[in-house]
């Protein structure tokens, strides 16, 4: 039986190097292009002996047609995430984030390539109701949350030409091997907390947020590739809110210390209340995160 071959774009991120890992599981062929911008070659150490990788960036069309010509799935997984970052990084963020994805979409159309991409719950911005359903108002509250609806709009663009393309709107996702440039509150309290200083809260720490497993969101992204489904766009998350408040206490009491968290003025374009609508990824796809968080801290 012929393998079946995914494309892998920024395989060597923290979510990407997750699905690479469950694709290679599953017994797929599985070929990662990565400029290593924030992507690291270590996250593929177990499966460095059964991929194919190119060092390429999705602003370079021509490197991207050869490497996705003969593929049978992408997975677009790259992007420039940093929200603070992206006030100040602006045409950069919309030149790897809009054009890098309109370049894949291109070449998915020139080869009848099916894509599962990532878009961002940050595309809702600030909700009128909770939990968030798929068809609530977008209207980002930053330049990051603006290329994501930008990536967006493309997807319809291309599906009106005939691109099956699923974006998968990731709420916030943790896990083993989050890095700095995909570094969520999760990780930043965590490293306080391991040189025993207390977690820094910027705002009050009443925002909620919808934490989701990166295990688990490997999963949607297969099940999204396989699924009936032709064009969608599908909330990523658990369906359960925490407020940052009690996340950092969450952490603290995990690590057995005596602290309280320090509070810090509020950030620019963060949003107030995210919480996802889960109905739409049960039914489309069958799926639901399986992992919780309480109990991923306490096995760290």
């Amino acid at each position: 039986m012929r393998l079946v071959k995914f494309v892998v774009i920024g395989g060597a991120g923290f979510i990407g190097s997750h699905l690479v890992n469950y694709l290679i599981e599953q017994n797929h062929s599985v070929t990662i292009v990565d400029n290593l911008h924030s992507g690291n070659l270590s996250n593929l150490n177990v499966v460095k002996s059964e991929i194919e990788f190119f060092e390429n960036d999705i602003r370079d069309l021509s490197s991207l047609r050869k490497i996705l010509k003969d593929s049978d799935g992408i997975f677009h997984e790259a992007a420039l995430t940093v929200v603070q970052d992206s006030y100040v990084k602006e045409k950069e963020y919309y030149d790897v984030n809009v054009t890098g994805t309109d370049n894949i979409l291109k070449l998915a159309k020139e080869f009848g390539i099916r894509v599962v991409f990532a878009s961002s719950s940050s595309v809702y911005g600030n909700p009128k109701k909770v939990p968030i359903p798929e068809d609530a108002e977008r209207k980002p509250l930053n330049p990051y949350g603006m290329t994501k609806l930008e990536d967006e709009y493309l997807a319809e663009k291309y599906a009106k030409l005939g691109v099956e393309a699923i974006g998968l709107r990731y709420f916030n996702v943790y896990g083993e091997g989050q890095n700095e440039a995909y570094a969520g509150v999760i990780t930043k309290f965590l490293k306080r907390i391991e040189k025993q200083d207390a977690p820094i809260i910027y705002g009050d720490g009443s925002q909620t947020r919808d934490f989701v497993y990166v295990g688990d969101v490997a999963k949607a992204n297969l099940l999204a590739m396989k699924s009936n489904v032709k064009n969608s766009f599908i909330n990523v998350g658990t369906g359960v809110g925490i407020s940052i408040k009690d996340l950092a206490y969450m952490i603290i009491d995990s690590s057995g210390l005596k602290m309280k968290p320090i509070f810090k003025k509020a950030l620019k374009g963060d949003v107030k209340e995210s919480r996802a609508d889960i109905t739409l990824s049960h039914k489309l796809l069958g799926w639901k995160a399986k992992v919780k968080l309480r109990e991923w801290l306490e096995k760290r």
